[in-house]
């Protein structure tokens, strides 16, 4: 009885030791899916400073395009008022070819 119970403990024991081992390895991660993260992680930045510089590129066309619109609402708003300066002019003209036209009719029908 005495040689069972040790040998009951011994394989306890080893039982024990091995479920312990186990254990502490299934916490310590894989290597091989650690290798993969790191690659995996290397790859996304990778791709992050791609994506940096095309939106870099992109930003910098859009600031061209505005500063080329400035430009351009400028002079549209340059030839906007030289324009109405015209129209201006002209309504002026009219109003006074108008006054000409009724102090003529006046005349005429004075001479008449």
């Amino acid at each position: 009885m005495h040689a069972k119970k040790w040998l009951f403990r011994g394989v306890f024991g080893l039982g024990l030791a091995g479920a312990l081992t186990l254990g502490a390895q299934a916490q310590t991660p894989d290597p091989t899916a650690q290798e993969q993260d790191i690659h995996q992680n290397k790859e996304d930045i990778r791709q992050d400073k791609r994506d940096l510089a095309k939106d870099r590129a992109d930003r910098n066309q859009d600031q061209r395009d505005m500063n080329h619109d400035q430009v351009d609402l400028a002079k549209d708003r340059t030839d906007r008022n030289r324009d109405q300066k015209d129209i201006n002019k002209d309504k002026k003209d009219l109003h006074k070819d108008k006054k000409n036209l009724r102090q003529d009719h006046k005349a005429a029908a004075k001479r008449k």
